[in-house]
């Protein structure tokens, strides 16, 4: 059984996918961003962009059913590498319990004011 889990992001409507989408025990989590969702608004600085995009993911992950700690795999995009060891401390602590498996990849994301995007995997426990 397929379940599509949505954010209400432009993007979403406008490219065409889900936020989430979840299959039977799995859960993938489309790459996400740290717009603010509820004000439309994305900080300038590099973690809070971070944490917002955690908090983004966690929450989808939620509405199916799963959070932070059933991710077994995550892949970091940012535009400036350098920008991704500020991030650390704050996805240690979201993946502390899980440590899943990682990527980091350094590519040009959709919008210039994007400084981070992560896409997870997670697995519904039994």
């Amino acid at each position: 059984m397929r379940r599509f889990i949505s954010q209400g992001s432009h993007f979403e409507e406008q490219i065409g996918y889900s936020r989430a989408v979840v299959d039977g025990d799995w859960i993938f989590v489309s790459g996400t961003t740290g717009f603010d969702y509820a004000t439309k608004a994305i900080s300038e600085e590099i973690v809070e962009q971070c944490e917002q995009t955690l908090k983004n993911i966690a929450w989808a992950l939620g509405e199916a059913g799963s959070s932070l700690d059933d991710v077994v795999r995550v892949t970091y995009i940012l535009p400036n590498a350098k920008d991704f060891e500020p991030c650390w401390p704050s996805l240690r602590r979201a993946f502390e319990k899980s440590r899943p498996a990682a990527t980091m990849i350094r590519a040009d994301l959709l919008d210039p004011r994007m400084k981070i995007e992560i896409e997870v995997t997670a697995r519904l426990r039994s």
